[in-house]
């Protein structure tokens, strides 16, 4: 059974190991033309690194990313509000951990398992199952192929997708501007900490480290959040890092030079806080979608690549056991689809940044005991929170 792939993100390349570990027959097209390790720190939760591991790419993540120790909320001012350990997750580089996975796909399923530079731009039932025209980005030319099912992995504005819900239009934001980046500096607390700063009321900091020590440095990703208006696309770099150090001038925080973290980063991203409404379907026929593309979220709880990760997992079982391709599409949308969409509402409502601005609106200049702050009850809202988006849609077999 050939199953064509839009989209060789994490999730793509992910489904296409599994589908392949099941006995099917993945091909990928991809819009880029080339892949370079672009893109800034993610967090995978345990879920996911077990699924990488099943496909034997265990000791290649461990050896990627950083094993992630605790988990830790502060005020502005760095004292601390809550943490929990945290075991089997880790910290890595976006870009590398997709250049791992693309190594993988070129080791199994052979040097050409990743078509570059062909856009997927319209597709129809064929005599095969699904007959997909590609627009080959170099040439021009129009391209045209077949296979059994058609999978959307192609990110937070998919051409599947708009094919398939056309009259969606564009993703919702929620009035949050993130500023990522990634910036050399000392290791922080245990140094396998990810560690949010502030109140989401106003603004946010989230830090930790996606590489390990070299010559007593190592590599903090970081996102900057702020609620407010947007800034003007396409700004300059300079007016990004003035923006950045005149909205977080206040902050003080003992294990952090915030200011030096900021003018660190040799490239700062800017953009929207974005997400999608939840479908009630996914796909038609022998076409669905996965990951970003079928269930855009809030980075909130590290849940956007990890469920990439599971529903790789949950297509591939569900196509080996069915009788033929659209069944098994359905079979895996009806067990991914009300799992993810139940993440994207939790995102949408974290209690946990409510908790921030609690803290910030009991103790705006700081506190020395949280529990002078906060009630067990209210701290136990955000330990209740991560877990259920951490656990809702975790997949097993």
């Amino acid at each position: 059974m050939r199953i064509l792939i839009a989209g060789a993100g994490i999730g793509g390349l992910t489904a296409a190991l599994h589908l392949h570990a099941a006995g099917l027959t993945p091909e990928l097209v991809e819009a880029t033309r080339r892949f370079e390790p672009l893109g800034v720190g993610i967090n995978l939760l345990p879920a996911a690194v077990e699924e990488l591991t099943r496909l034997g790419l265990g000791a290649e993540l461990a050896a990627l990313g950083v094993p992630v120790a605790e988990m830790a909320h502060f005020d502005r001012h760095g004292n601390l509000i809550w943490r929990e350990p945290r075991e089997g997750q880790y910290s890595v580089h976006r870009g590398e951990l997709q250049m791992l996975l693309l190594r993988a796909a070129r080791d199994r399923l052979g040097a050409g398992a990743v078509r570059f530079g062909l856009a997927v731009e319209e597709f129809a039932d064929g005599a095969q199952g699904v007959a997909v025209t590609c627009r080959d980005r170099v040439s021009g030319r129009e391209v045209t192929l077949s296979a059994a099912a058609l999978i959307g992995a192609d990110g937070l504005r998919s051409t599947v997708r708009r094919r398939l819900h056309p009259d969606e239009g564009e993703p919702l934001t929620n009035g949050i501007t993130m500023w990522r980046g990634i910036s050399r500096g000392a290791p922080f607390l245990t140094g396998r900490t990810v560690a949010v700063y502030g109140c989401n009321a106003h603004a946010k900091l989230v830090v930790y480290p996606i590489s390990r020590a070299d010559g007593g440095l190592v590599q903090l990703n970081w996102v900057a959040e702020v609620r407010g208006p947007a800034p003007a696309p396409g700004r300059p770099l300079r007016d990004i890092r003035a923006d950045l150090a005149a909205r977080f001038a206040d902050w003080s925080l003992p294990e952090l030079d915030v200011a030096a973290l900021f003018a660190a980063a040799p490239e700062v991203l800017e953009l929207p806080m974005t997400d999608r409404d939840p479908l009630p379907a996914w796909g038609f026929g022998p076409v669905t979608l996965l990951g970003d593309a079928a269930h855009p979220m809030y980075p909130i709880g590290s849940n956007g690549a990890s469920q990439a990760i599971l529903d790789a997992r949950a297509l591939a079982a569900a196509l080996s056991e069915a009788s033929e391709p659209t069944e098994g599409l359905r079979s895996y949308e009806a067990v991914r689809l009300p799992l993810t969409n139940a993440v994207v509402a939790a995102c949408r409502a974290m209690p946990a940044d409510d908790i921030l601005a609690l803290v910030a609106a009991r103790a705006p200049d700081g506190f020395s005991d949280i529990a002078e702050v906060l009630s067990p009850d209210e701290l136990a809202t955000v330990t209740a929170a991560y877990h259920h988006t951490s656990h809702v849609a975790s997949f097993r077999t």
